[in-house]
């Protein structure tokens, strides 16, 4: 499984819902959960800057992060971005190569 962060920012439609918040992301985490059942999420933050939301997750593979930001966009939100995320001490094995 590969590490993913997906970084998300509601619509102004869906952010005007705040107190449906819980509901919405239920919802939300319920499809995901559905036709993408591979999908272990590890973390959810809600963020005060330019994204609403970080959720940390792992997925076997690119097609599979790309659903999972595309359930977000069906949903309401207006930019969803996945990362792939290397672990840092995968990283600086990386940095000898250089």
């Amino acid at each position: 499984m590969q590490t993913y962060v997906l970084m998300t920012k509601l619509s102004p439609e869906v952010s005007q819902k705040m107190k449906y918040r819980a509901e919405i992301g239920r919802e939300w985490m319920d499809q995901v959960r559905a036709k993408c059942p591979e999908v272990r999420f590890v973390a959810h933050y809600a963020l005060l800057g330019a994204f609403d939301f970080m959720d940390i997750y792992e997925a076997p593979d690119e097609k599979t992060a790309a659903k999972v930001s595309m359930i977000s966009l069906a949903n309401g939100a207006f930019q969803a971005e996945s990362h792939l995320a290397i672990p840092y001490p995968d990283f600086l094995e990386l940095t000898k190569e250089i």
